[in-house]
């Protein structure tokens, strides 16, 4: 799935993908290149289950490798944003829903991570935030019914 739409990370994410990168293209490959050659060293490669795999794994890393540099080549950084007004890409909002409190990070969709508090701004969530102030509501659809968030705070 090739698209030319801008790539939202923060500085931390642009990080962890170029390490995955350098990890793959320095480390990962050459390692996968040597198993791959030693595989077909063993001769008649109808039956070599070793071989199979290693390439099936190369052509998924190589794949993966190229997502990267495609998604690296689009990167728009999001700017850390203290002190605003509205809820925007990049802030931190703290929301209240069902007499609990939860704290997000809205970021881009390649960055998200549900289960760190990271939300993208495409997803449900993330986009009803979107432009809201403290003190505004918003309302999600969810499998269980209507869930309505309260935004608390915005840093």
């Amino acid at each position: 799935m090739r698209t030319d739409k801008d790539v939202y990370l923060t500085k931390e994410g642009l990080t962890n993908l170029k390490k995955e990168l350098v990890q793959l293209e320095k480390e990962k490959r050459p390692k996968l290149v040597k198993r791959l050659a030693l595989a077909r060293s063993k001769g008649d490669l109808s039956e070599n289950s070793d071989y199979t795999s290693a390439r099936e794994e190369l052509g998924m890393m190589d794949g993966r490798i190229e997502e990267l540099k495609a998604i690296l080549k689009r990167v728009k950084i999001i700017k850390k944003r203290g002190g605003t007004k509205k809820v925007c890409l990049g802030c931190r909002v703290t929301v209240g829903v069902n007499g609990e409190t939860h704290v997000y990070n809205v970021v881009g969709e390649w960055e998200a991570d549900p289960m760190n508090k990271k939300i993208s701004n495409n997803s449900p969530l993330g986009k009803a935030l979107l432009g809201k102030k403290a003190g505004e509501k918003v309302e999600i659809e969810a499998p269980a019914g209507k869930i309505t968030y309260e935004v608390k705070k915005i840093n």
